[in-house]
């Protein structure tokens, strides 16, 4: 919708502009009309009565030039149509020391109009032409009256159409500079949208998942498990699971059209690498599956970005075993190289699956969040079965070393 709407927004702006160019032509083209017509009957009109040699041909001649310096108004091209209209105007003076009204309307008409849309140094000077009338015609003082009338007011009028131009270039620039801004913020909406996508979808899908898997577990393997109670159970588990799925839809929804940002959650502490083994033992809690922490490498600790961004990525894993492998042993392999903290956590279930869950943004964001300190990161069936996640985050150099994470075994061992 966003897109046809800006696409008719386009067309219907192509298409008011085309209709009003059209329209400023006709006027231009009428008004050049009106004012010949003027210009000839005021010359007609000038030149009646009786006269010595050729009249007819010397009227002729004279309304010919009087046409010829407002007729050009109808073309196109501003910087044309004040050339020839000037050069008709000092004919007109210079050789028959006459020029109408009319005239001096489309001097001062084609002045603005080269101001507005031609060159704005042709338009400053239009009037120069007249200086030379008004300094060297001693014994006609019509004509010299005339001349610096056009000297001053032409340029006058230039001026004012070059002033014109330049609010409308302001006002054309504003308006884009506020389109820009908009687009800005936007994307910027946009971007922030998928932040919180990604962050809702990090912890709540993983503790909705944990009280399905919970409740499943309960209900199956608790002895002598009443009817009522066992139906309970698997109600909590099918809640949590049409939980997880709503919540899917709400995570779409908020990555693309939602405008409206949520109210900020209140501001916790960030996990990191220290929190890995609380984050297996709830895992290993909530499946009832072996799930290990190796450590290689020497430990230490990292940007709090790199930690987070590592920390994140095997909560996702996790998560993802626990949904598509239940009951699948896990191992979380962490390597301090120096240079960079390698990830591997793979899982011993059935591999992935050929189907590509609708609506999942797990593997997705798992990425993103390697690339955002970058990293990269690699997924997919592991060489002996089962699916293996696999990341390298750069450290950048190493904060502070630490003899070993809380409740993880040394060096090259398992916990």
């Amino acid at each position: 919708m966003g897109s046809a709407t800006n696409v008719g927004g386009t067309a219907t702006g192509s298409a008011g502009g085309t209709a009003g160019g059209m329209a400023a032509g006709t006027a231009t083209t009428v008004a050049a009309g009106l004012l010949g017509l003027a210009a000839v009957a005021e010359s007609a009109a000038r030149l009646a009565g009786p006269r010595p040699g050729p009249v007819a041909a010397y009227i002729l001649l004279v309304c010919l030039v009087s046409a010829a310096s407002t007729l050009p108004l109808a073309v196109r091209h501003a910087s044309v149509a004040a050339a020839a209209v000037t050069a008709a105007a000092v004919l007109s003076l210079v050789v028959f020391g006459t020029f109408t009204a009319a005239g001096v309307a489309a001097q001062l008409i084609i002045g603005y109009r080269l101001g507005r849309a031609g060159p704005p140094t042709f338009a400053v000077i239009l009037g120069v032409p007249y200086l030379p009338i008004a300094l060297y015609r001693p014994g006609d003082g019509y004509v010299r009256v005339l001349a610096v009338l056009l000297a001053t007011l032409v340029p006058a009028a230039a001026a004012a159409g070059i002033a014109r131009r330049v609010r409308r270039g302001d006002a054309e620039n504003r308006a884009a500079r506020h389109a820009i801004a908009g687009s800005l913020l936007e994307h910027t909406a946009r971007g922030e949208r998928a932040r919180i996508a990604r962050e809702l979808h990090d912890v709540v899908a993983h503790h909705i998942s944990m009280i399905a898997v919970q409740a499943e577990n309960a209900r199956l393997t608790t002895p002598g498990m009443p009817p009522a109670g066992a139906a309970r159970l698997s109600a909590i588990g099918d809640t949590a699971r049409a939980a997880l799925t709503e919540m899917r839809r709400l995570l779409g929804v908020l990555r693309s059209d939602v405008t409206d940002r949520p109210p900020v959650a209140e501001r916790q502490p960030q996990p990191g690498l220290r929190q890995l083994t609380e984050l297996l033992d709830e895992a290993r809690d909530a499946s009832g599956a072996g799930t290990r922490l190796i450590l290689r490498g020497r430990p230490a600790a990292l940007d709090p970005g790199v930690e987070l961004a590592a920390y994140r990525i095997v909560q996702e894993a996790l998560t993802n075993a626990r949904r598509h492998a239940p009951g699948a042993a896990v191992d979380v392999e962490v390597h301090f190289t120096g240079t960079a903290l390698r990830l591997l956590i793979r899982d011993n279930g059935p591999g992935p699956s050929t189907v590509e869950p609708a609506g999942g943004h797990g593997l997705t964001g798992m990425r993103e969040r390697a690339a955002a300190v970058g990293g990269r990161l690699r997924s997919g069936a592991g060489g002996t079965g089962g699916f293996v996640v696999e990341a390298t985050l750069p450290t950048g150099g190493v904060v502070a070393a630490v003899d070993c994470l809380p409740g993880a075994a040394p060096t090259g061992h398992a916990s």
